[in-house]
């Protein structure tokens, strides 16, 4: 019989909604109830796409004596972190003071008001490898706060001060950022593996943000070691088995150091920042692969993750038929038969070696595909071409994509949250503009026009869409990842209607962010609901944090607009953090992109005429192509006329009658120009 989360639009809840568990969705009737009858809360947060989260259900939600008593001891809630992930921030914190160490599915355990007492990640079924057995866990809760209740308080309550305290403001305010971003690369060069790439031990996770950051010191400084980590970290994970190498994108992160075996979740925020961080590689370097891998990412994401209405979905899960990766492998056999009968038959021993498929496999006796050697490697010792093996083997991949589709196919996530769509129409927008893909910028407007409309009911924007529904009131880190993607797509486009809408973004953040009381922004609006602690995490996650993409965001408007309070406050967001960005510093890998930003003489480009036209759009590639630290791109057409945005100004117009580009360094221009190339070569000298 389903319980109450059937109710629910949220995927992974929907996914409880037959376990025997008495579960309540995270609200005002679960919260009451603990009160009423003095009961703690059984506090269980995960995500559709979580592996673990799966287990643990099989193992311990679906079975009835566990979801007895769980119901003797608590009121169980259940949350959906990428829904409320100001819920799931609080209590991450808690259970990592407590325990040391965090993770999903978190389980907490909390007194009646919602103060955290105990708590932990995935509990077995039965004790294994140290770890107690769930059922032990629940009676130990249970049991402590029944017992023991006023200690039970009096511990959690003083957890809490310790976190209020972590969470105040820092003593050392600096704007001068070069302190920071030296020491962030010193510590990057000093975990790097100069071997597979990427930072650190297994786990490997991708960390875009953190290779923007080398880029950028690579532009900064002329470091040739910093774009060697960066592009060899790319490429890595390109032929790793962390790529689907049939179907595009990524997955969410390698178990081995090695990028082979991966969790095989695909997140819609890991592909976004991937394929900018691709785009930006291969504005450096004008290699072709890291282009190739960024338009297949950016294919995967349009084919795979985007919804009819033009937003896109959130994930896909790890599991299909009950087992991790089952879409995903192959075995020898699998593959000679997906290409038998079709004009590739012949090369399935060739791809077999390309991608190093093999009878005894490399997981689980079956094969995750991925490129352990150079393709020209290979083509030398079987005396081809290249570029003959390359086409024979896209040829061979388009077949067993076909192939795959008869498979069972991973859940898919399809809610839509407002800030893993900015990234995505961010790196769209760009992507489109970068390279010409005019298409890739159609698709970055469909989902802005989207969110727009349909996730701003009365005006106030939301964070989530799914089933036709709009809501829970979005958070720092949508209306700053929605802004920042507004800008760029701004810039490829050169529509005004975008910079209106960014401006509304930045006032709503100023009007509802920031704090009365100690001048600092938060992740949830002054109006929200009231929890524990009002949350505040400067520091990035998987995604970048609400307080780094918002101090993106107000500098590069408040450039825009000539907006001395954007700007100002952008910056003082990276002072306020200068300790632990001098401390910390690779965990503040978007802060210190902006850091950069901030000390980069900046280049502003005005382009002006048709936005359909070949001559416009020629223009607006040409500003994008180059990797600029600190650009400004804005455009209008030449009837339009923009208020509050400098470098619009209706004195400047078309020369000749034909689109128009001025190249500017500090709002002081040189002369227009009409042609690409010398768009390019303005840019260049003021680089």
């Amino acid at each position: 019989m389903p319980n109450r989360l059937s109710e629910e639009t949220s995927p992974y809840l929907l996914q409880h909604a037959e376990n025997p568990v008495d579960w309540y969705a995270w609200g005002e009737e679960a919260l009451s109830r603990a009160l009423e009858e003095n009961r703690p809360i059984l506090l269980s947060i995960g995500y559709s796409a979580c592996h673990w989260c799966h287990v643990m259900e099989r193992e311990s939600f679906e079975d009835e004596t566990v979801a007895a008593l769980m119901k003797e001891f608590f009121i169980s809630i259940k949350v959906d972190r990428e829904e409320r992930p100001d819920i799931d921030q609080i209590y991450m914190k808690a259970v990592q003071a407590m325990t040391g160490s965090g993770g999903w599915p978190l389980t907490a355990f909390l007194t009646p008001e919602g103060v955290p007492y105990y708590g932990g990640t995935y509990f077995p079924p039965v004790p294994r490898h140290g770890m107690p057995s769930f059922t032990q866990v629940l009676r130990a809760a249970g049991d402590a706060y029944r017992d023991r209740p006023d200690q039970v308080r009096s511990a959690g309550t003083r957890l809490i001060e310790a976190l209020k305290q972590a969470n105040g403001s820092t003593t050392e305010s600096d704007t001068g950022s070069t302190e920071a971003l030296e020491g962030a690369y010193r510590g990057l060069a000093s975990q790097y593996d100069s071997v597979h790439g990427g930072f650190g031990r297994a786990p490997k996770f991708p960390q875009p943000v953190t290779l923007e950051l080398l880029m950028r010191h690579h532009v900064r400084t002329g470091e040739p070691a910093a774009l060697e980590m960066a592009e060899h970290t790319l490429r890595r994970m390109a032929a790793g088995g962390m790529r689907d190498h049939l179907g595009g994108g990524f997955h969410r992160y390698s178990v081995d150091e090695r990028w082979l075996v991966p969790h095989f979740e695909k997140m819609l925020y890991d592909n976004a920042l991937l394929a900018r961080a691709y785009l930006d590689a291969y504005r450096l370097t004008a290699s072709e692969d890291l282009r190739d891998v960024a338009e297949h990412t950016l294919d995967y994401m349009a084919t795979d993750l985007r919804a009819p209405e033009g937003g896109f979905y959130a994930a896909r899960d790890a599991d299909s038929e009950g087992v991790e990766g089952a879409f995903y492998v192959w075995t020898v056999e699998e593959i000679r038969d997906a290409l038998a009968g079709s004009p590739e038959a012949e090369d399935a021993e060739l791809f077999n070696r390309a991608y190093d498929v093999s009878p005894s496999g490399n997981f689980e006796g079956q094969n995750i595909l991925h490129l352990p050697h150079d393709l020209a490697v290979i083509a030398r010792s079987e005396e081809l071409k290249e570029s003959d093996l390359a086409e024979r083997m896209r040829a061979a991949r388009t077949t067993l994509l076909r192939a795959r589709a008869s498979r069972e196919a991973p859940f898919r996530d399809e809610k839509i949250l407002v800030s893993w769509n900015g990234m995505a129409i961010r790196a769209f927008a760009e992507a489109g503009a970068t390279l010409g893909r005019w298409d890739y910028l159609d698709i970055a407007t469909q989902a802005a026009d989207f969110l727009w409309t349909e996730l701003r009911p009365g005006g106030e924007l939301q964070r989530v869409f799914k089933d036709g529904e709009s809501k829970i009131p979005a958070f720092l880190e949508d209306f700053a990842a929605l802004g920042n993607a507004l800008l760029s797509l701004h810039a490829a486009s050169l529509d005004p209607r975008w910079l209106v809408a960014t401006r509304t973004l930045c006032e709503d953040i100023l009007g509802r962010f920031l704090s009365a009381e100690d001048g600092r922004l938060y992740d949830t609006p002054d109006d929200g609901e009231r929890l524990i602690f009002r949350p505040r995490d400067p520091m990035d996650n998987a995604t970048p944090s609400g307080v780094s993409l918002a101090a993106e965001l107000l500098l590069r408007a408040g450039h825009v607009f000539d907006h001395a309070r954007y700007r100002d406050l952008g910056l003082a967001i990276i002072g306020g953090e200068a300790a632990a960005l001098k401390r910390f510093g690779t965990a503040f890998g978007r802060m210190l992109s902006t850091a950069d930003r901030s000390v980069a003489d900046p280049i502003e480009v005005a382009i002006i005429g048709d936005r359909a036209a070949d001559s416009t759009r020629e223009l607006v590639q040409a500003a994008h192509e180059g990797f600029a630290r600190n650009l400004t791109i804005v455009g209008r057409t030449p009837e339009e006329s923009v208020t509050g945005v400098p470098l619009l100004d209706d004195a400047r117009g078309l020369v000749g009658g034909i689109a128009t580009a001025y190249v500017c360094r500090g709002y002081s221009c040189r002369q227009p120009v009409t042609r690409p190339e010398q768009v390019r070569n303005q840019m260049t000298s003021l680089a």
